[in-house]
């Protein structure tokens, strides 16, 4: 190829480059509802002008930033940045294309709350008041419901005791259409529970001795209160070294015991009482005096034998 054919080429290259922007544009269609991003090419008091990568520009009116009668678009916005916004006209009739930043603040909130209850995200929220049945907090910027029965593992007496306060929750129902968004701290609170316990029995050594309180009977064994929420079954074959029909010939609800841990599986503790009557029995039967028995007639202990004999 020669020069000038090389030369050619390169000037058609160039020429195709600059005209690639105009291409895509003439290929992208913008429809009602659609989020697409721009920058921020001009600031008034009544809008925001977005370049959209478009034939035509975007407006933002400032109805359509916030509803805070006080706000600034030109203290917040500035050329450069960069913004989103819902589709709202494709032309308000001076060929510009009219977004709504505050409807894709809340269609992409909703998106991303409901992302969160999938993944049981934690949230960190602030009640701003109290209601009828619970407490109103934001998240995402969305108004959310945290219900009374909802806020704590405890019964909850005075909702207004949990207003100004920022809680932990999960989202439990959302409902874009119905604009419903209900949380729960209480949810937040089990798990941890849940996992500060998991934690405090996989330190539990087989062989602890522990000294609980009979929580409930049933007909296979007694569920075992051992303290700081920890509880094992105690198995109706390790409870006494005699063949029971039921644990209640020997226990009773409320009743403090002594119990030694088996093992722990899957999360459940395996708890036994027999050691204990065992070792009852054994020392029992070492304080027992030995005696003598010759055909029924008088007894003589063994001390007393050995002290009859002269060596």
């Amino acid at each position: 190829m020669s020069t000038e054919e090389v030369k050619q080429e390169e000037v058609k290259a160039e020429s195709m480059d600059d005209y690639k922007d105009d291409l895509e544009k003439s290929f992208r269609r913008v429809e009602v509802g659609d989020i697409i991003t721009g920058t921020v090419i001009d600031v008034t008091e009544e809008a925001i002008y977005v370049d959209l990568k478009y034939y035509a520009q975007g407006v933002i009116p400032l109805t359509e930033i916030t509803e805070d009668p006080t706000f600034v678009a030109d203290e917040h916005y500035h050329a450069g940045d960069e913004v989103q916004g819902t589709v709202v006209k494709t032309d308000d009739g001076q060929g510009n294309i009219v977004l709504s930043m505050k409807q894709a603040f809340q269609m992409l909130s909703w998106e991303k709350l409901k992302a969160c209850k999938d993944n049981e995200t934690v949230l960190h929220v602030h009640v701003s008041s109290a209601v009828n049945g619970g407490v109103i907090a934001f998240a995402e910027g969305l108004r959310g419901f945290i219900p009374a029965s909802q806020l704590s593992l405890t019964y909850v007496e005075d909702l207004n005791t949990f207003v100004g306060k920022d809680l932990d929750v999960n989202v439990i129902t959302i409902d874009q259409e119905k604009n419903k968004l209900v949380l729960s701290a209480k949810k937040v609170e089990q798990k941890r529970k849940e996992e500060e316990l998991n934690s405090r029995k996989a330190r539990l050594v087989p062989g602890t001795i522990f000294e609980g309180r009979v929580e409930s009977i049933m007909p296979y064994g007694a569920f075992i209160d051992l303290g700081n929420g920890l509880s094992g079954l105690l198995h109706i074959s390790r409870i006494s070294q005699k063949r029971l029909n039921n644990p209640s010939e020997v226990l009773k609800e409320g009743q403090e015991v002594k119990v030694k841990l088996l093992n722990v599986k899957d999360g459940k503790l395996s708890l036994s009482m027999k050691e204990f009557e065992e070792v009852t029995n054994v020392e029992a039967d070492a304080e027992e005096t030995f005696e003598y028995h010759d055909e029924g007639e008088a007894t003589t202990s063994l001390a007393s034998l050995f002290a009859n004999i002269k060596l």
